[in-house]
């Protein structure tokens, strides 16, 4: 008999003792995946294969667990199309409360290469994210992103104006303008690695100094090849002594998108006037994307010394002349 209950009172603390790890597993076990990542739920997908994404994702821990939580909690069937933010760091229940609320859902948002910081604000701000408070930020750089990114510890440096990559982001609804200039200036710093930065300093070139040629080098020309050859093109003028005279910096001044003025705006007061400047202006005119930047760390060699764009679109298109006369010729045949 002793022994009988003996058998019995272990049997019973095993069956605590798992019912308790069992629980625990629900409740509070976490997935490996500490990082945050876009974890998309799709139109038609059952519990069952969202469960066995989570677990592969390693956003939980076992997909049994997970689905008996939204079993037992009456979630089956009302987990919302659609894309989250998510980690191994939360909980069951919090993962399940994420993916059953909408509003939780991530914003896809996509910043074209050559957009300016205020074009990002406007886009920001027409997706209900904080365009002003953004826009604040970027031209006034806090202290903590200089400790932060070393790119940004040159004092010369006095907005974020092209160092906010442009690139595909799904942000939280309620993400703040600092975490989303975050978000930006990480995927600059990731993208501009170590060997890129070796390549640039080989070349006795600074980072600054890249960024602000790419950036108007992404705003004159639409292709890779083109931003090499005028990569090129603009090299030679400041080895020469020229002044750039890019049209796309006098649209930053004048807030325009065409792509050639008058003699009269040629003249317009500014340190972004690269008719009336020689040299780099002293800051980017936008943001540019990576072939840009590698188009100017690795310009092509020619024989041009003028370019021009025309049209707009897929009928956007570059005409190179070697001789003044023949820059001359190109303008009345693209009708500028």
């Amino acid at each position: 008999m002793k022994k009988i209950l003996f058998f019995l009172v272990i049997l019973i603390l095993l069956l605590l003792g798992g019912f308790f790890y069992f629980r625990h597993q629900v409740y509070f076990s976490h997935g490996n995946e500490k990082a945050v990542i876009v974890f998309e739920v799709k139109k038609g997908e059952g519990n069952a294969i969202i469960a066995s994404n989570l677990e592969s994702k390693k956003i939980i821990s076992h997909k049994f667990y997970f689905y008996y939580y939204i079993y037992t909690n009456h979630l089956l069937n009302k987990i919302m199309p659609g894309v989250y933010m998510l980690s191994g760091n939360l909980s069951i229940p919090e993962v399940a409360h994420v993916i059953t609320n909408p509003e939780a859902q991530a914003v896809k948002l996509t910043f074209p290469e050559g957009l300016t910081t205020k074009d990002m604000a406007e886009l920001l701000k027409k997706n209900n994210f904080d365009g002003a408070g953004f826009l604040q930020l970027v031209n006034n750089i806090p202290d903590s992103f200089r400790t932060r990114y070393a790119f940004l510890t040159d004092t010369k440096i006095s907005s974020l104006e092209g160092y906010l990559f442009p690139d595909t982001y799904f942000f939280k609804k309620d993400l703040t303008a600092e975490s989303i200039a975050k978000k930006m200036l990480d995927n600059f710093e990731n993208r501009i690695d170590d060997t890129l930065l070796a390549e640039i300093k080989t070349q006795n070139k600074k980072l600054n100094e890249v960024i602000i040629l790419a950036s108007i080098v992404e705003k004159e020309v639409p292709t890779a090849a083109d931003m090499k050859i005028v990569a090129g093109i603009f090299e030679n003028r400041l080895d020469a002594g020229m002044p750039l005279q890019s049209d796309a910096t006098l649209s930053y001044v004048l807030d325009d998108t065409v792509s050639s003025h008058t003699i009269e705006q040629t003249k317009i007061a500014s340190p972004y006037n690269t008719y009336a400047n020689k040299g780099l202006p002293p800051g980017p005119i936008a943001n540019p994307g990576m072939q840009a930047i590698l188009a100017v760390v690795s310009p092509q060699k020619s024989d041009y010394a003028y370019f021009l764009t025309a049209g707009t679109g897929a009928d956007k298109k570059t005409y190179y002349a070697k001789t003044y006369d023949e820059h001359l010729a190109n303008k009345q045949r693209a009708g500028l």
